[in-house]
């Protein structure tokens, strides 16, 4: 069996038909957690490559977790609340926190081997399959 990463978050199937008019009332019912995270996946015969946005977030705002087949990225920005009136605004108090989660079914891969990079708001994320014998040929006697 093939294994392919995927989102675990996206629980819609594709319908061709459907897709074009998908985004025809999106500023209506826009949903700003679906803009998070925008993922490219690319496979090679020995790995899975995922190019994960997150522009603003440092290596250490950012987690990486395997467990069950599945990669999950975690980015939490925390900002320091600002409390006191500020000459140009009109604010006494305020605040930012920013955290995304999403998680990618690899299957089955050498999980010791897994690197990231993170490069101008880019994260990298090389997931080697893991090594399987190739089959042998074997004759098989008949009875």
């Amino acid at each position: 069996m093939k294994y392919y990463p995927v989102d675990r978050n996206a629980n819609k199937e594709i319908n061709f038909w459907d897709d074009p008019f998908e985004n025809f009332f999106r500023p209506l019912f826009y949903d700003e957690k679906f803009d998070a995270m925008k993922t490219d996946i690319k496979e090679t015969d020995d790995k899975y490559v995922l190019e994960i946005e997150l522009p603003g977030y440092s290596k250490e705002d950012i987690t990486i977790d395997y467990e069950n087949e599945y990669v999950t990225v975690s980015a939490s920005k925390k900002q320091s609340k600002e409390e006191g009136k500020d000459d140009k605004k009109d604010y006494i108090r305020k605040e930012r926190s920013v955290s995304l989660q999403r998680s990618y079914y690899v299957g089955d891969i050498d999980e010791n081997l897994i690197t990231a990079k993170l490069d101008q708001g880019l994260l990298y994320l090389s997931i080697p399959k893991a090594l399987r014998e190739k089959p042998q040929k074997k004759g098989i006697a008949i009875d």
